[in-house]
């Protein structure tokens, strides 16, 4: 008797082709998905091809000087990332038995998380299981969100301005944040600065200083200094921010603990507002539908252990 298609499908499908995709669809390309896999254009082509063929949706729109996944294509997506974190698991996952703990730990991170409750949590854990790995992706929030939620990744550390009802969200510290210049802006030797100085200054900013962003304190911070709202530049990336604010680009926003060696070298100086400061949360993010590695869930047990027995004013940064 014929199997009906469905049951057929997984039997018929070279599920490299779903790996293939996947890079398709986050490099925005063909030719740059070649690149990045190291192959030549008509062959990711020719895969792309063979996998609408099997799916029997187009996936991908192609035309010149455009790129956009349809819907079809954006559903196979979502379940290729969940495919793809479920199977780079299983070498934590088969890391069982022996007298040490074995395993890796994969971490999606916005840029210069600065917290020293969980450097010590991650160094205790490193000293006492040498034998478990660690990685850091660093990405912006909205793609530590997504990773987390395709299971690509152990957990994840970002800024949330809505928690996803799919996922498990814990405040990890809260830090404050100020404007500052660099030593080459005109403010940075006065003795005294007045807030309406900065009216209309130049300015540099992060991608997630916009309406319903997780930095949208900090744009409420710039419009009670009447900063122009035109921006000189921006990034996702903190050091980034911190060059060009030193480099005299534009004032902008930084935390203020992560500021505070630079404030000492002389490199920036924090301006006015000095009171009601933004406070922002930094959370800690996990997937509860994971199966965890005993490594993953060791050392999640000692981040919660730290949160429970440390108050968040303690892990406040100012």
């Amino acid at each position: 008797m014929k199997q009906p298609r469905q049951q057929r499908f997984p039997w018929h499908l070279d599920w490299n082709l779903l790996r293939t995709f996947m890079v398709v669809v986050e490099q925005r390309g063909i030719s740059r998905a070649a690149d990045f896999l190291g192959l030549k254009q008509p062959t990711i082509s020719s895969a792309l091809k063979r996998l609408e063929d099997t799916t029997g949706h187009q996936l991908i729109i192609r035309k010149p000087n455009e790129f956009k996944v349809t819907r079809a294509g954006q559903l196979l997506y979502a379940e290729c990332s969940s495919i793809f974190g479920a199977v780079s698991q299983l070498p934590s996952l088969l890391e069982v038995g022996g007298a040490e703990l074995r395993g890796h730990i994969s971490i999606a991170i916005t840029s210069h998380v600065n917290s020293e409750h969980f450097d010590r949590v991650l160094g205790q854990f490193s000293a006492r299981h040498p034998k478990v790995s660690f990685s850091f992706a660093v990405a912006e929030s909205d793609e530590v969100v997504t990773r987390i939620s395709q299971n690509r990744a152990s957990l994840g550390i970002c800024l949330l301005h809505k928690i996803p009802a799919e996922l498990k969200a814990e405040v990890l510290y809260r830090e404050y944040f100020g404007l500052f210049c660099g030593p080459n802006h005109r403010l940075f030797h006065s003795d005294s600065i007045d807030l309406s100085e900065l009216e209309d200054e130049r300015s540099v900013s992060f991608q997630t200083e916009t309406e319903g962003g997780g930095l949208e304190p900090v744009t409420r911070m710039r419009l009670r200094a009447k900063i122009a709202t035109s921006l000189s530049g921006i990034s996702s990336n903190l050091h980034e921010i911190r060059r060009m604010i030193v480099a005299n680009v534009g004032i902008g926003a930084l935390p203020l603990h992560v500021a505070a060696r630079d404030v000492g070298l002389g490199l920036l100086r924090q301006l006015p507002p000095y009171d009601e400061l933004p406070l922002i949360d930094i959370f800690l993010l996990t997937n509860p539908r994971r199966k965890r590695s005993d490594a993953e869930a060791a050392f999640l047990t000692e981040l919660s252990a730290m949160l429970r027995d440390t108050d968040v004013a303690e892990r406040t940064y100012a």
